[in-house]
């Protein structure tokens, strides 16, 4: 046992601690991650978001981003203190008026202790005036700012707002957004959901952006350059808005090809999915060295390298999928990453069948024969694939073979209410792989455990695949027969690699 002894001065202040009432010497600070075990220092505890206003300036030619960020909150138990994540250097924080006490901790943590403690339930206002060169920022070793020739572009999967904005990091924390956002006259800000309006003033123009539907950190873009900006509706009332550097060379014409079918691709999905969930649609191709392209909502974001081999609608038809599995519906944790990728890659059989490049069966039976029991493709569980595995081809592929088991399993009318019913289910919101087993349950009369234990938890090949077609079962040792469709599909894995 070790005694201590408090100086006169310490007393005084163990006294003092004494005498504050028990309901504010309760308050403790924030958990500085939300919980999820594959990303436990991601997102923040003790509040919830509603809205995020940014007002930003960026200047392309020194990279330097400034702004100030306005953010909505609620406390969620009673806060001493919390945190939010980020990067970027800041000046000043406030916390409903009044200036608040800031320091930073970790890789990406920003500490901010209000003047007064503040009670479960307390509406919060909280600004954080900012500025920084996002490219010379990094956490764990990495940066997801990616610097352009002519401007700054943030997209990146699971983390990107810490190199932009202040925020609670997590996409079970979905909030609305205002994003306005002064460049230099001729270079144009891109973000999500609608343009609002523009304004020029003494050589700088700005963007003021509105998504107004729940949307995830991670969904939240945004890309300044030289951009092409084109604009058109839907057959179904879907504005579209897409963008193209004028830099892009000999991959300008193939980007095009793709994306500018973004209206038609919305149109076909809703078939599946219900109607599209967003105010606009649209994607953009800034001038990157990357080799992905990543969902962000309403306005996906692609590389150019996606391109260089030509177009690939089948690109655009997965970002797509992405507006309701995974934008709309979000998934509660990183473990459920099967909602998101397993569908949209399910997406992409659907248009092949569509197109006639094979039907989602061979597909399916491609997938299976094409991975023999010993490959590591089949370790990998896509209901939990753990952090190191959370993009690995297996969670998109092995997961739409599930996906395929399913539809066999329960008919096709049950199969086609579930892909349409459930964004409607949980529009807007967070859902687990449980949540939807469940759901798939109820809907089809059927008990499924098995099946998603098999398909989507167990580290090893099933002993059948999903009802392979008669050529497969009759043969079963005869190689593979590639679907036409097969190439573009698996671009797509190489676009999620990052």
């Amino acid at each position: 046992m070790h005694r201590r002894i408090f100086a006169p001065g310490v007393l005084a202040a163990a006294s003092l601690l004494l005498a504050i009432p028990a309901s504010a010497a309760s308050h403790t600070p924030g958990a500085p991650g939300i919980g999820d075990p594959y990303y436990p220092y991601y997102g923040n505890g003790g509040y919830d978001v509603s809205h995020y206003d940014l007002r930003l300036q960026y200047q392309p030619a020194t990279d330097t981003l400034a702004g100030t960020a306005t953010i909505q909150a609620r406390t969620t138990q009673d806060l001493s203190r919390f945190d939010l994540d980020f990067l970027l250097d800041v000046s000043e924080v406030r916390v409903n008026g009044a200036k608040a006490a800031f320091t930073t901790s970790g890789q990406h943590e920003l500490e901010i202790t209000p003047k007064n403690p503040l009670a479960k339930g307390t509406p919060i206002t909280v600004v954080v005036r900012y500025s920084g060169v996002p490219s010379t920022k990094s956490a764990y070793g990495f940066t997801t700012w990616h610097r352009t020739p002519d401007g700054g572009v943030a997209a990146d999967e699971p983390e990107a707002a810490w190199w932009w904005f202040p925020s609670n990091d997590h996409p079970s924390d979905k909030a609305t957004y205002d994003v306005s956002v002064a460049v230099p006259d001729g270079t144009q800000a891109l973000s999500n959901g609608t343009l609002q309006s523009t304004t020029s003033r003494l050589g700088w123009t700005r963007y003021n952006w509105r998504e107004n539907k729940p949307q995830a950190t991670y969904l939240a873009t945004l890309a300044v350059g030289k951009f092409d900006i084109t604009t058109s509706t839907s057959d179904g009332g879907v504005p579209v808005v897409n963008a193209y550097s004028e830099a892009l060379g000999d991959n300008d014409g193939a980007a095009r090809a793709s994306v500018e079918r973004t209206g038609e691709l919305v149109d076909w999905l809703s078939g599946y999915f219900g109607p599209y969930p967003f105010s606009s649609a649209g994607g953009y191709v800034p001038n990157t060295t990357t080799g992905y392209a990543l969902e962000t909502q309403t306005r996906v974001y692609y590389s150019p390298r996606q391109f260089a081999n030509g177009s690939n609608t089948s690109l655009v038809v997965h970002e797509l999928a992405h507006q309701w599995y995974g934008d709309s519906v979000s998934l509660k944790g990183w473990k459920d990453i099967w909602l998101n990728e397993g569908f949209a890659r399910y997406a992409q059989w659907l248009w092949s069948e569509h197109e006639g490049e094979g039907a989602a069966q061979e597909l399916a039976d491609y997938v299976y024969a094409s991975h023999p029991a010993d490959d590591a493709f089949w370790t990998v569980k896509p209901g939990d694939p753990g952090p190191d595995h959370q993009f690995d081809a297996a969670v998109y592929d092995r997961g739409a073979v599930a996906i395929q088991a399913l539809r066999n399993e329960v008919g096709e009318d049950a199969f086609f209410a579930i892909l349409k019913g459930w964004p409607k289910e949980h529009a807007y919101g967070n859902a687990s792989v449980a949540d939807f087993q469940k759901y798939a349950e109820q809907v089809s009369g059927k008990p499924l455990g098995a099946l998603f234990d098999t398909w989507l938890f167990q580290p090893s090949k099933p002993s059948a695949p999903a009802a392979r077609t008669a050529s497969v079962a009759q043969s079963p040792t005869a190689a593979p027969v590639r679907p036409k469709s097969w190439k573009k599909i698996e671009a797509t894995n190489d676009a999620h690699a990052h």
